[in-house]
This record gives structure tokens, sequence and C-alpha cells, in this order.
């Protein structure tokens, strides 16, 4: 697969690039993708939930009324879980969330990302670039010089930070900017539109290498 090359302003410089089959061109892995993702937000999980148990509850532990003569079930606690203010049966405990997955996978989760963003037409590459200083409106223009509507959530690939342009995207919610060796599949699946520059490109091919 070829794709024409275009600079910041959105102008195509008549350069094509060709895209690595071994990565590009694969059938998309959707289990690989599924776990890779399931894996991401699972480590984004604090686990620190904790409701309280009969056992934990500050409460008098006095029979609440009589065994018998009441017409009612006969109760002991006013901490069990049938009580307003008792104890909650089974309630969520502090967990580790996070699991192990093959390193094999999380490559073969990446590669098939991309593989389906390129076969839906998500992909633009472009000219290594920089911004001068770090502004708000000049990530904007470039997003509008690209055609890329503001609604649309982005990805830039970069081959290394540049903090001008981290900066200049930081207060745009849909715009997401990161380094090849730092893109995970779910940065990538969620996305809309990936905007891969050249250096970042050679690296990603070279990372994501069998």
């Amino acid at each position: 697969m070829e794709l024409a090359v275009y600079n910041s302003k959105g102008e195509d410089t008549g350069k094509k690039i060709a895209l690595s089959d071994a990565i590009f061109g694969i059938e998309p892995n959707e289990h690989a993708i599924y776990l890779d993702v399931k894996q991401y937000l699972a480590n984004q999980r604090q686990g620190t939930h904790k409701a309280k148990e009969r056992g934990e509850i500050a409460h008098s532990t006095r029979k609440i009324k009589k065994q018998k003569g009441t017409g009612g079930a006969r109760a002991g606690s006013i901490k069990s879980p049938v009580f307003v203010g008792g104890g909650r049966v089974f309630g969520p405990r502090p967990r580790d969330y996070s699991f192990k997955l093959n390193k094999k996978v999380k490559q073969l989760a990446r590669r098939s990302a991309l593989a389906a963003k390129a076969q839906a037409n998500s992909v633009s590459v472009l000219e290594d670039f920089t911004l001068e200083a770090p502004r708000t409106k000049s990530y904007i223009d470039f997003l509008k010089a690209l055609q890329v509507g503001m609604s649309t959530k982005t990805l830039l690939i970069l081959p290394d930070v540049d903090q001008n342009i981290v900066l200049s995207s930081r207060n745009l919610q849909k715009a997401s900017v990161v380094t090849a060796d730092q893109v995970n599949t779910y940065q990538l699946m969620h996305a809309d539109r990936l905007l891969i520059s050249e250096g970042a490109l050679s690296k990603l091919e070279s990372l994501l290498a069998e």
C-alpha cells in the first residue's frame, strides 16, 4: 500500500511512501486487539473499592427484639444485611485488575490495529515537522490544513517527544499526541484518524517487525 506524503500545511509533497505489508497489510486479529485493549483498561483501574461487611459495621451487638412472640422473623443483629445500615453481602474488596499478556500478542494487536486503520483509509503520512511555539491555535490550524474537523478524534504519532506540539494539542479534547515507542492498541483503535510522521513510521516498522 502506498500513501501520499503531506506537509504540515496540508499540501501534497509529491512523495509517495510504501507501508510495510508485514504491519499494514496483514489480516487484523480482532481477538488480539480485544485482549490488549482489555489489559490496557484493566491497568487503569485503581482497584481501591471497598464496602463494609457485617463484621466491620459499628453497631450495637445486642439482640434487637425477643426471639418469639412478635409475629415477625427472628432477628439477632442490627448489623445484618437485611437491615438499613447493615453490612453488605459479598461486597467489593480492594484488588489488582492487571493481568499478563504475552509480548507477541501485544505486538500482533498493535500491528492489527494499524492494519485495520490503513484498510479503513484512516491513516495519513506527514513530513517531520515542528511548531515554532506552543500555541493551541497553531495546532488547530494544522488540523484544518489537513481537512480534519475538530469533532474528529486524531492521534499524531511522532518519532520523539516535541514539547511544542505536545503543549499545543493538550487543550484539545479530541487531539492526542504520542511517540512511536509509546503508542498502544487502545490509542490506535480509539482514534478516528491516525497522523503518522515519516520518522515515526520508520520507527514503528522497526519496533513492530517480527
